[in-house]
C-alpha cells in the first residue's frame, strides 16, 4: 500500500512486484513439469520448489497482456487466483498491476456496524446496464433510501454470463461481464464517496461445475474422502489450500478496499485442523484490519453461535453477525400461511417464533426439527447481543430458491408486508433488504445460470426435480413451467422494473420505508452500541400478538408491540415512553388493529430531562 493506491502480494498467481517484475506460482502437487506462456508463444519454464510449488519471475510480459499456465502434455490454464480474465473461464488470464489505480476515497475507513442497513443486490439484474457501473449510478438513491452498505451477490467469475454468482471458480477475478477489477473498485470509490459501505458474498465451500481447473494439477486441494453436495469436499487442511481461502478474504478487503464479507454456506466447511480455517480467516483479518471497521458475517442453517461471541467490550472476537434464516421462515409463514418444507417447522406459532428471534436471536436452540427429522438444531443465543444477527424477510435464496422466483409483495397482503417491514427496521437486529424491496417490486427474481449442453440439461432437469416431493408440483406438467435456468428470458425477466418506483403503489412503500430508516437512523441507532446479550424479553398476548423489549445501549427502554392477525387484538402489555411509530392511531394506545405495530421508546430520566 502506497499513498491512495492498493495491492494485496498473494502467493497464488501471477504477481507483479516492486521491480515491475513478475512473479509467476502455483501450487501442483500433482504434475512434474509446469510452465507459464507470456503472450501467445512465450513459454517459460518454472522451477519445482518444495511441497508442490512452481515458480518463475520474468519481464517478458507486462500488465495488460495475456498468460496462462501450460502443463506437460500442452493444455493451457487460467491462473486460478487471476485477478482478470481475457474473456471466459477456459480462457487466458489478464496480468493486471492493482496498484495501478488510484483511490479517491483512501482515507475511507468505513462505519460502525450498529449503523448497518443493507441492501442485497445483483450486479447483472439491478439495473439495465447490468454492470458495476450501473450499480453506481443508483447509489444515490440507495443513501437517500436509508441504506448505509450495499451488500454483491458473488462476483468471482463463474461459467457464462448469467448466473447468481454460487459457482464461482476464479475467485480473485471480478467477472468480465460486471466489468473486471477498475469496475469493481470504481463501485466501492463511488459508494465510500457516499457514505456506503460495500460487502461481498464470497463463496469457500465449493468451486463451480464449469470451469474449475483445479483438479488437473493439484487433485490433493480436494479431500474425496468427504463429500459436499457438489462433489469431494475442500481439503481446507493442507497449508496451500488454507493460503488460498486466507489470502482471498485479505485480498477482497485489502485490495478492493471492502467492508466485509459474508461466507456462504458455511455448514459445508469441514475442517479437520486444529484451527478451523473460518477461524484462521477471521483471526488474520482482525489482526491486518485492526484500523477498519470490517465486518465478518456467515449464513449457516446450524444455528450455531461459536463464531459470533463477544470480547469483554462486547466487540466480536471473530465474526459479526450471522444471518437468522429463523427470523425469515416465521414472518413469513405468518404473512402466507405457507407450510411446506422447512416453513413446516414454523407453522404452530409463527408470532411466537418471531417473538423469540427478535428477543433472543434464534428460534431453534436446540429444540428438535420436523424438517430436520428429529434431529435437534441449533444452540442457545440468547447470550449475543441483537447485532450478532442479520434479519431479513427477503434475500436472493428465499426468493429466488422457489420454483418461480416470487417475491413477498406478491404472496401477502400489502398490509402484512409494511408491518414486518417495520418490525424489521424498528428492532435492534441489523436489517437486511433485498433489492426492489424498498419499492414493492413484484418481479421475480429466479435461479439463473448460462451453461450449455448436458451440464444444462442437467440443470434445468435437477431444478424442476428438486420441486418433486412438493404436491403444487407432483405432476410432470406442471413442474415443465418452472423457468428454464439457462434461458435469456428467465434472467431478463428477474431484471428490476426501476419504473415501478414512480407509480403510486412505489412512491408509497418508498415513502414509508424512508420514514421507518430515518426514525431508525435518529432514536435507535445512537443507543445500540454497547447492547449486551440477554438484553430482549418477548411477552405473548392474545392470539398473534405479542411484545418485545429491549434494553438499549444507553438505558433505553425500546418496546414493540405486533398484532399479526386480521383483527384487533389488545396490546400485550402497557407501555410509557414516546411513541416512535405506530401503523394505526386508535387515540388511546390500549388496542392494535389487525396487522399493526406500535414502537416505544422510554428514555432515562436524566435523558428526558437533558
Amino acid at each position: 500500500m502506497t499513498g491512495n493506491r492498493f495491492a494485496y502480494r498473494k502467493q497464488w498467481g501471477a504477481e507483479v512486484l516492486d521491480s515491475k517484475e513478475v512473479r509467476f506460482r502455483l501450487w501442483a502437487p500433482n504434475v512434474r513439469d509446469l510452465a507459464v506462456c507470456c503472450g501467445e508463444s512465450d513459454v517459460l519454464p518454472m522451477r519445482r520448489q518444495r511441497d508442490g510449488w512452481f515458480e518463475v519471475t520474468t519481464d517478458r510480459i507486462a500488465a495488460g497482456e495475456r498468460y496462462a499456465f501450460q502443463l506437460a502434455d500442452g493444455r493451457r490454464l487460467p491462473d486460478p487466483a487471476a485477478r482478470a480474465q481475457a474473456g471466459g473461464v477456459h480462457e487466458d488470464s489478464l496480468l493486471i498491476d492493482p496498484a495501478a489505480y488510484a483511490w479517491r476515497s483512501a482515507a475511507w475507513r468505513g462505519r460502525p456496524w450498529e449503523e448497518a442497513v443493507i441492501y442485497e443486490l445483483h450486479t447483472g439484474t439491478f439495473s439495465e446496464a447490468g454492470t458495476f457501473a450501473g450499480v453506481a449510478e443508483k447509489l444515490r438513491h440507495l443513501a437517500e433510501t436509508g441504506v448505509t452498505a450495499i451488500e454483491l451477490l458473488p462476483v468471482a467469475q463463474f461459467g457464462g454470463n448469467r448466473g447468481w454468482g454460487y459457482d464461482g471458480v476464479l475467485l480473485y477475478a471480478p467477472h468480465t461481464c460486471y466489468g473486471g477489477p477498475d469496475g469493481l473498485k470504481a463501485l466501492v470509490d463511488t459508494a465510500h464517496e457516499q457514505g456506503l459501505m460495500v460487502l461481498l458474498d464470497v463463496v469457500y465451500n465449493h468451486f463451480g461445475p464449469d470451469g474449475n481447473h483445479l483438479h488437473a494439477y493439484a487433485e490433493d486441494f480436494f479431500n474425496a474422502a468427504r463429500e459436499t453436495p457438489w462433489g469431494p469436499a475442500i481439503a481446507y487442511e493442507q497449508p496451500a489450500v488454507r493460503d488460498f481461502f486466507v489470502d482471498n478474504a485479505l485480498y477482497w478487503l485489502e485490495e478492493y478496499r471492502l467492508d466485509g464479507l459474508r461466507l456462504d454456506a458455511i455448514n459445508q466447511i469441514e475442517d479437520p485442523s486444529e484451527e478451523h480455517i473460518l477461524e484462521a480467516i477471521a483471526r488474520r483479518v482482525r489482526e491486518r484490519l485492526p484500523d477498519r471497521h470490517i465486518h465478518l458475517t456467515t449464513e449457516d442453517d446450524r444455528n450455531i453461535t461459536r463464531l459470533h461471541r463477544r470480547d469483554e467490550a462486547g466487540r466480536p472476537v471473530r465474526y459479526t453477525a450471522e444471518w437468522n434464516d429463523d427470523f425469515h421462515h416465521a414472518a413469513h409463514v405468518a404473512a402466507t400461511g405457507e407450510a411446506e418444507g422447512y416453513y413446516a417447522d414454523y407453522t404452530d406459532h409463527p408470532a411466537a417464533g418471531l417473538a423469540r428471534a427478535l428477543a433472543s436471536g434464534f428460534i431453534y436452540q436446540g429444540e428438535t426439527s420436523r424438517f430436520w427429522d428429529g434431529a435437534a438444531r441449533g444452540e442457545p443465543s440468547g447470550h449475543l447481543p441483537p447485532l450478532a444477527f442479520v434479519n431479513f424477510l427477503q434475500n436472493h435464496d428465499q426468493t429466488g430458491n422457489r420454483a418461480f422466483g416470487e417475491r413477498l409483495t406478491d404472496l401477502a397482503s400489502p398490509r402484512a408486508v409494511e408491518t414486518l417491514t417495520a418490525i424489521l427496521l424498528l428492532s435492534p437486529q441489523v436489517p437486511m433488504l433485498f433489492m426492489g424491496e424498498e419499492w414493492g417490486e413484484i418481479r421475480p427474481f429466479a435461479f439463473f445460470t448460462d451453461f450449455h449442453g448436458e451440464l444444462a440439461d442437467a440443470v434445468r432437469e435437477g431444478r424442476r426435480r428438486e420441486f418433486r416431493r412438493f404436491p403444487a408440483f407432483a405432476d410432470e406438467a406442471t413442474r415443465d413451467r418452472i423457468p428454464d435456468p439457462n434461458a435469456q428470458t428467465t434472467f431478463a425477466a428477474s431484471r428490476l422494473d426501476w419504473d415501478r418506483l414512480a407509480t403510486a403503489e412505489g412512491r408509497a412503500r418508498h415513502s414509508l420505508l424512508r420514514r421507518l430508516l430515518e426514525i431508525r437512523r435518529k432514536e435507535i441507532v445512537p443507543r445500540l452500541a454497547g447492547m449486551q446479550g440477554d438484553s430482549g424479553r418477548a411477552e405473548l398476548g392474545e392470539a398473534s400478538s405479542f411484545a418485545v423489549d429491549w434494553r438499549l445501549g444507553d438505558g433505553s427502554r425500546l418496546t414493540l408491540l405486533a398484532n399479526l392477525t386480521d383483527r384487533p387484538l389488545p396490546a400485550p402489555m402497557k407501555v410509557a415512553g414516546r411513541v416512535l411509530f405506530e401503523t394505526v392511531d386508535d387515540g388511546e394506545g390500549a388496542a392494535l388493529t389487525g396487522w399493526s405495530l406500535r414502537v416505544v421508546l422510554e428514555e432515562p430520566e436524566a435523558q428526558r430531562g437533558a
